[in-house]
């Protein structure tokens, strides 16, 4: 039965009985259910890492197999003699690998594929029927990994060869040989399509740039311990042939009589051979060391470094190097004799050496470089640059400036672009990435603390990181401000001159927390802004390496226009208070108020005191203040008292002056209030303009 499975939704996945099928009842085994019941998806963890769990065993097999070409051995004077013990230890792991191999095919006996005709319809229908998988699989590759699997050379070394009469060393070599090269095929066949599903499921077979590069070396290592397991078991066979053919032309000529046998070890207690031994020229004839007429040729090495009659470690350690060193040269150092299997066999070395160190390391090369290719783009991307500034003939110090940034700019990414990573992913995860770097430092900013969670997502989502150098100027006064900074870490000084006034300038330090442009915030909540950006209203300059979001002014707009919790009262006060710009016109205002006062509270002291000493009466002070106080009441007295006093009525005409001269002062002082300058410049406030007011609640109610 088919099952269209557009999406995996789970590791293994249930399927329908047939109505022939054996129904379940609760006396099976939970295991027993979960295998024969149950169907495993082809791009599933389960399947997933079993893969490159085989593809590790199908390596270790492929270099198990090689090492029955090292059992044969100069055990003596002109015989050849078997490692038992390696065969036993060889023969035990080589049969754990086969159960690798056994495993596997169960294994694709329940995994699922992908029904041809579906293919074009998104990932394809998965066939979950057991019975329609198992006819698939056993006529596709079930005889490839029946051949891989059978254990070939245990039957043959420890069943076979026994059994037959004539079990002689030489026969064994052979028929050995013979049988590991044949399942050496299929077993190396198996590697190519197994590691090209992996790529399929996972996208590649070594996460990092150095197991990519180990795994190419060893394939390239695999490749030399094959060759050198060949070249030794084709030297013992080059010997043996020796052996044998002087045997066969002593015995042709009468001078001793030599049966085959006798190139055997087990023949060495024997007294034909012994007398034979004492008789035969074959050792001295078939000795690569001296003058033979034998042609060694490329297998000579063996013999006149003792490599044949060595231990298995120092044998083996000596074929890998021949292996390395002849498959990296392209077996350019090898002589050669007319021997056809020994020049077949330099092309194959020349051939495959060449197809491998093309292939294998060259790989290996990719991979290491891809390691160091953002610093070699950083590198060239230097270089570059002071050539370019060297041509323009820049000033040093802006030159040194440059430098620092690409410095400061390589060590805060490492050559990573950010953006173009997030670009390509779907939005989602996009969002949840921004919320997972930005949204902690993000909350950081006084001004953002009043907004809601999906309105600081909305600003994670479009916020982008700024770098900045000590030195930098990152706003001027009265340029368009094209992003609004927030700080995380660093310091930044801002600064006004209030349009270039004369004896005005603010300054203040802004800290991680704080943010800068806010001009551009009140721009983009206006009901319908100008194309033309705002202008800075400050200079803000790093004082050391800065890090910073940046918000840019479409960004920004978009944000204020798509949600309506910007437009509030608590944002409003927010912004107001730790705006620079709003902080320093409200210190100027407090200054100009303060100052107004100053100025009115000393023009009237100034008044009051000079209004005591115009007019002095004898023997008494007169307050001509306090007269006016009271209404001057003398001028309100009756004309009789004016005419019964001789001193009222004395001073008469004086008290009319002084009302005169009072209500002049009065208006004097009242004028002088407003244009009474005192000397101290210093009392000068040049008036700055008030912000504009960002329109936080246009068409939206207040919350």
């Amino acid at each position: 039965m088919n099952t269209a499975i557009l999406t995996p939704a789970s590791k293994l996945r249930n399927f329908r009985l047939r109505p022939s099928s054996i129904p379940i009842t609760s006396d099976l085994n939970p295991y027993h259910i979960l295998w024969r019941y149950q169907v495993l998806e082809p791009d599933g963890e389960i399947v997933t890492y079993w893969n490159h769990v085989f593809l590790v065993t199908s390596l270790i097999a492929l270099f198990l197999d090689p090492l029955y070409f090292y059992l044969p051995s100069v055990g003596g004077p002109a015989c050849i003699t078997n490692d038992t013990r390696l065969g036993i230890y060889v023969t035990f792991f080589r049969t754990v690998s086969d159960l690798f191999y056994l495993l596997h095919m169960l294994m694709k006996f329940r995994t699922a594929f992908v029904a041809p005709s579906s293919r074009g319809l998104g990932r394809g229908e998965l066939v979950m029927d057991p019975h329609t998988i198992a006819m698939r699989y056993l006529k596709s590759n079930f005889i490839i990994d029946l051949a891989a699997t059978l254990p070939l050379p245990q039957i043959v070394i420890w069943l076979v060869i026994p059994a037959t009469k004539k079990d002689r060393a030489d026969q064994a070599n052979n028929t050995l040989a013979l049988i590991v090269l044949i399942q050496y095929v299929p077993r190396l066949f198996l590697i190519f399509p197994l590691n090209r599903r992996i790529v399929k499921n996972t996208g590649v077979v070594a996460k990092t740039a150095w197991a990519g590069a180990a795994y190419n070396l060893l394939l390239y290592m695999l490749a030399s311990h094959v060759l050198g397991a060949s070249w030794y078991l084709l030297s013992m066979g080059r010997q043996h042939a020796c052996w044998k053919a002087e045997c066969a032309k002593e015995t042709a000529a009468g001078i001793s009589f030599c049966l085959p046998s006798f190139l055997d070890c087990k023949s060495l207690e024997l007294e034909d051979r012994q007398y034979w031994m004492n008789a035969t020229r074959v050792v001295s004839n078939c000795d690569a060391r001296g003058d033979s007429q034998f042609k060694f040729g490329m297998f000579a090495d063996a013999f006149t470094n003792d490599v044949a009659s060595s231990k298995f470690v120092e044998k083996y350690l000596y074929c890998l190097w021949w292996g390395l060193k002849n498959l990296s040269s392209y077996a350019q150092n090898l002589n050669t004799s007319i021997y056809i299997g020994e020049t077949t066999f330099c092309i194959v070395i020349s051939i495959g050496g060449l197809i491998l160190f093309s292939q294998l390391i060259g790989n290996m090369q990719t991979y290491l470089q891809s390691m160091t290719v953002r610093l070699e783009e950083w590198r060239v991307k230097r270089r570059d640059t002071e050539e370019w500034m060297r041509h323009r003939q820049l000033p040093p110090d802006l030159q040194e400036r440059v430098h620092r940034f690409m410095q400061y700019k390589w060590l805060a990414t490492r050559g990573v672009h950010e953006e173009s990573i997030l670009k390509w992913l779907p939005r989602d995860q996009r969002r949840e990435i921004q919320r997972h770097l930005c949204l902690g430092l993000v909350r950081r900013v006084p001004f953002f603390a009043q907004m809601d969670d999906q309105l600081l997502d909305a600003i994670c989502e479009r916020l982008t990181s700024s770098l900045s150098t000590e030195g930098t100027y990152i706003f001027r006064e009265d340029d368009p401000v094209n992003e609004m900074l927030f700080i995380i870490r660093g310091q930044l000084e801002s600064s006004t001159t209030n349009g270039g006034r004369s004896g005005f300038f603010n300054s203040t330090t802004l800290r991680p927390g704080d943010f800068c442009g806010e001009e551009l915030l009140t721009w983009a909540l206006m009901p319908s802004p100008s194309i033309n950006l705002p202008s800075s209203t400050r200079t803000v300059r790093s004082l050391c390496e800065v890090e910073a979001f940046a918000l840019t002014a479409e960004d920004l707009k978009f944000v204020a226009s798509q949600f309506r919790r910007l437009h509030n009262k608590k944002l409003q006060h927010a912004f107001r208070y730790y705006s620079q710009q709003w902080r320093t016109w409200a210190t100027c205002y407090l200054q100009n108020s303060w100052r107004r006062y100053q100025k009115r509270k000393l023009a009237k002291e100034l008044a009051r005191q000079e209004s005591y000493n115009y007019l002095l009466i004898p023997g008494q002070e007169y307050n001509l203040c306090d007269e006016l106080a009271d209404g001057i009441s003398a001028s309100g007295r009756d004309e009789n008292s004016l005419t019964d006093n001789p001193n009222n009525f004395q001073h008469l005409g004086t008290t009319m002056l002084a009302s005169k001269f009072a209500k002049n002062t009065r208006r004097g002082v009242a004028h002088n209030v407003r244009v009474v300058k005192p000397a101290t410049p210093s009392l000068d406030m040049p008036l700055l303009v008030k912000p504009d007011e960002p329109d936080f609640s246009v068409g939206f109610e207040d919350v």
